[in-house]
C-alpha cells in the first residue's frame, strides 16, 4: 500500500517521483533524528523508493523520537539508539552511507536559554564531530542540513531571503547558524557535498504532542482535540510561515538529488498566516473549540521574533518546489492522525507492541 505521503507526490507530479524514485533505489540513506517528526516521514517515503535506510535517534525524552512513528515501514529500516554526542558511534556510522539526512538537533528556543550548553553540544559540537566522521570514513558522502528560520531572529514584515541578517535572539538560533556553517565550510574546504534547508514552522503528523516548546502549531491542535482553550501569547496576530510535513520530506528528497545544491542554502516556506488566524481555521475544521489571549510568559516574551514571512524563491526557482497541501487540508490530516493514534503520543506509551498502523496514515 502507498502511504499517503508517496501519493500526495505521486498525484500532484508523478515525474519527479519517478526521477526520485530512480535516485534513492538502492542507496544507503542515514537519518539523524530518523525517528522524529520529519526525520519519520522521510523515512517512509524512502523506504517506498526502495532506499536502505539506518535511522539513528538518542530516543531522549521530550526531543519528540517515538518508534511508534515508523510502525508503517516496521521490518524495512535498521534503527541504531545512538546520541549524536558519541563521536565514536557516529564514526561507525557514517561509513558506507551515499546520504545522511542530518535532522538531529533541538528545536526549543526557551530550553535554550535555559540550558546553553545542551544546546551547544547537540546543535553545533555535534554537527561538527558528524562532518568529522565523514572526512575521516567517508568523505563521498553527501548530506543536507536541517536549518531553521529562528537564524534570521527579528525580520520584521517583509518577506526574507538567504540574504538577510542573521541575528538570532536565542541560544538555538545562534548554535543553528554555526551547525549549518560547518555544513557548508566543509563543503567548499573539503569537497564534503553538503547543502542546508532553513525550515520554518512545520506541523503534521508524527510531532512530538506532550509539550509546546519544539512546535506551537501542533501543539495547538492537541488541545483542540482535548477540547481544551487554547492559549495564544501577546496579541495572537503575530505572523508565521506554514509548510505541511510532507512538502518539507519532498524539499529534503529534492535537495539531496541535486547536485545544483551543493554548497547552497535554501528557505522553506509557505503560506503566512498570524496564529490567531491559524488557530480559528483549526477550530472552523475541527468543528468546535474556542480560544484565549494572554500575556508572553516572561521567558518567551524576551526571545519572542515577531512576525516572519520567508521568501523561498531561491529553492523554487532552481528546483520548481513550492508547498502544495493547503493550511486546511493539512490541519484536517493531522487531526485525524491523532486522533485515530494519540495513546503513541499523549503522555507515557503502552509497553507493548502496538497493533500494526496502515502504511496509508
Amino acid at each position: 500500500m502507498t502511504s499517503r505521503l508517496s501519493a500526495h507526490l505521486i498525484s500532484h507530479n508523478p515525474a519527479l517521483w519517478n526521477r526520485l524514485r530512480s535516485f534513492y533505489d538502492g542507496r544507503s540513506v542515514m537519518i539523524t533524528g530518523g525517528l522524529g517528526f520529519i526525520g519519520s516521514n522521510l523515512a517512509i517515503v524512502l523506504a517506498e523508493m526502495n532506499a536502505r535506510i539506518m535511522l539513528v535517534d538518542s530516543l531522549i525524552p521530550e526531543y519528540g523520537g517515538n518508534r511508534f512513528n515508523i510502525e508503517p515501514i516496521a521490518g524495512k529500516v535498521e534503527v541504531n539508539i545512538s546520541d549524536v554526542r558519541d563521536r565514536s558511534s557516529m564514526n561507525m556510522l557514517v561509513q558506507g552511507r551515499d546520504l545522511i539526512f542530518n535532522l538531529a538537533g533541538t528545536l526549543s528556543h526557551v530550553d535554550s536559554m535555559k540550558d546553553p550548553f545542551t544546546d551547544l553540544e547537540i546543535n553545533c559540537v555535534s554537527q561538527l564531530s558528524i562532518l568529522e566522521s565523514c572526512r575521516k570514513y567517508n568523505p563521498a558522502v553527501k548530506l543536507v542540513f536541517a536549518g531553521t528560520r529562528g537564524q534570521y531572529g527579528r525580520t520584521g514584515s517583509d518577506p526574507v531571503s538567504e540574504k538577510h541578517l542573521m541575528r538570532p535572539v536565542d541560544v538555538n538560533g545562534i548554535n543553528n547558524i554555526a551547525g549549518e556553517s560547518y555544513h557548508l565550510l566543509y563543503n567548499d574546504v573539503y569537497g564534503i557535498k553538503a547543502c542546508s534547508l532553513r525550515l520554518t514552522n512545520t506541523f503534521g503528523p508524527r510531532h512530538q504532542m506532550n509539550h509546546h516548546r519544539q512546535g506551537v502549531l501542533n501543539w495547538f491542535l492537541r488541545q483542540l482535540i482535548d477540547g481544551d482553550k487554547i492559549r495564544l501569547y501577546g496579541t495572537g496576530d503575530q505572523v508565521r510561515d506554514t509548510n505541511y510535513v510532507s512538502d518539507v520530506v519532498e524539499a529534503f528528497l529534492i535537495a539531496m538529488a541535486d547536485d545544483r545544491t551543493d554548497g547552497e542554502v535554501y528557505n522553506l516556506g509557505g503560506e503566512p498566516i498570524s496564529l490567531r488566524q491559524f488557530v480559528e481555521m483549526a477550530v472552523e475544521v475541527n468543528g468546535g473549540g474556542d480560544y484565549e489571549i494572554v500575556p508572553f510568559p516572561a521567558d518567551a516574551k524576551q526571545i519572542e521574533i515577531g512576525d516572519y514571512r520567508a521568501d523561498y524563491s531561491k529553492f523554487n526557482e532552481l528546483t520548481g518546489w513550492k508547498p502544495e497541501v493547503s493550511l486546511k487540508e493539512g490541519i484536517a490530516r493531522t487531526l485525524d492522525y491523532y486522533r485515530e493514534y494519540r495513546e503513541y503520543y499523549w503522555g507515557s506509551r503502552p509497553s507493548e507492541r502496538p497493533r500494526r498502523m496502515p502504511v496509508g496514515a
